[in-house]
């Protein structure tokens, strides 16, 4: 007997035989696929939309649970949209060699993205028409413009519809969903679909010349970068205007100062990124949250 009170061992020849065990590297791999595929989702863009109508969801006065429900269904919806914008852009992605893109980087296959937007897809249909039938429809109506987006309607001069579309549809899916199933307020989703189109600009910025190379002849592109940069503060200033004075009765001090914090964003995000390509589509989710912040403190009235 050891120290330990067990009883000596005699070696195992065995093992010796076998030689030195070859540690099993499926659990990293495994992760690192996960990993890859969510790269593949546009995370950003998918987390951003995802708790700025979260933070909807509460301005409209939605229960815990609601406001879990919301998320959980605008989350897949993103995550469908993300994967399947990569997984139709992946032959254009791999032409122009976008090395950040997990499909031409080969750490996951476009069958995989497409299989994840699929099912992403299919567990949104449930957790969209959870919220109400009238509301599940317009949510999905909204995903779909996404995907109509990606299919085709990208390299259009109606590229910014999807957009303005996708936007419009999440305070009314919000709306939609709450007891007695009011009407979404017109300035709600006005401005959303404003700002729908700024995230187009902001979005598309950094890659129109890429987009040109493979033939993806959309409205940013067509206006080019330097126009397109111009314009971009116009519809996320006019979102914020929008939901600062468009709310029934007076708009407060709040009002005027979300203007001005939405003039000075756009515009310095259109501004820098002149040499930091990510920087405008941050401003426009900064605008964005200045506008859910504002609902946040006014209230969100229905009709």
């Amino acid at each position: 007997m050891d120290r330990a009170g067990t009883a000596d061992r005699a070696p195992d020849a065995g093992a010796a035989a076998r030689g030195p065990r070859t540690p099993d590297r499926r659990g990293p791999r495994a992760a690192g696929a996960v990993c890859s595929l969510l790269r593949a989702c546009h995370p950003g863009p998918a987390v951003a939309v995802t708790l700025l109508t979260g933070g909807l969801a509460v301005a409209a006065g939605r229960t815990g649970p609601g406001v879990l429900l919301v998320v959980a269904a605008v989350l897949a919806g993103q995550l469908s949209v993300g994967w399947s914008n990569d997984a139709v852009d992946a032959a254009r992605d791999t032409a122009v060699g976008r090395r950040t893109k997990a499909v031409v980087a080969g750490a996951v296959t476009a069958g995989a993205v497409r299989t994840a937007a699929g099912a992403a897809l299919a567990l949104c249909l449930p957790l969209s028409f959870a919220c109400g039938p009238l509301a599940g429809a317009v949510h999905l109506a909204g995903v779909g413009a996404g995907w109509a987006y990606n299919l085709g309607l990208k390299s259009t001069v109606l590229s910014w519809l999807p957009y303005a579309a996708g936007f419009a549809s999440l305070p009314a899916f919000v709306v939609l969903g709450l007891p007695g199933r009011p009407w979404p307020p017109w300035w709600t989703v006005l401005g959303a679909a404003l700002l729908g189109v700024g995230a187009h600009l902001a979005n598309v910025l950094p890659d129109i010349a890429d987009d040109l190379a493979t033939g993806v002849h959309g409205w940013p592109q067509r206006l080019g970068r330097h126009r397109s940069g111009l314009l971009l503060p116009v519809p996320l200033v006019a979102a914020t205007t929008v939901l600062a004075f468009g709310r029934p009765g007076p708009a407060g001090a709040a009002g005027p100062f979300a203007v001005a914090a939405a003039v000075i964003v756009a515009a310095g995000g259109a501004l820098l990124g002149r040499t930091r390509p990510k920087v405008p589509f941050a401003a426009a989710v900064v605008v964005a949250a200045v506008g859910v912040v504002l609902l946040l403190r006014q209230g969100m009235a229905t009709g």
